[in-house]
């Protein structure tokens, strides 16, 4: 099903839309992808470029000499990565997403620099965010300044 998906970088200054025809995603655990992401994996949309409205185009960074990758300079939101090929496709970083929860994991790519105990983490104790005193009471004190 065709949709129309917004998204953009944690200040809003990079903000897209685009056209999403399935909820495919997938997980690529290669070295580079770790390292722009900070995370152990990065979880990607694969969009058609063309399907991409940008309010703003983020700011690009090659991360090697075949692809680079877009981020927002001013909150450092990493938001693309796309080959340099002229290839008609870019991905999308899935958390940048306004409401990624459509999307689903269907494949892993750069399994040979995945980290097996990170990928099920069912069994380990859940802890929302609101349940952590110490932390409402930060927002809790901001609010109220």
């Amino acid at each position: 099903m065709s949709e129309r998906m917004t998204g953009g970088c944690q200040c809003g200054r990079v903000r897209y839309s685009v056209q999403v025809d399935d909820d495919t995603a997938y997980l690529c655990h290669c070295r580079m992808c770790q390292r722009a992401t900070g995370g152990v994996a990065a979880a990607l949309k694969q969009v058609a470029r063309d399907a991409v409205t940008w309010t703003r185009e983020p700011d690009y960074h090659a991360s090697s000499p075949i692809a680079e990758r877009g981020f927002c300079a001013a909150c450092g939101t990493p938001l693309t990565f796309r080959y340099l090929d002229g290839s008609t496709k870019l991905d999308l970083t899935v958390g940048s997403f306004d409401d990624p929860s459509r999307l689903r994991p269907t494949a892993h790519f750069g399994w040979e620099s995945h980290h097996a105990a990170w990928l099920d983490t069912t069994d380990l104790p859940h802890l929302r965010s609101d349940e952590y005193q110490p932390l409402v009471d930060k927002w809790e004190k901001v609010r109220d300044a």
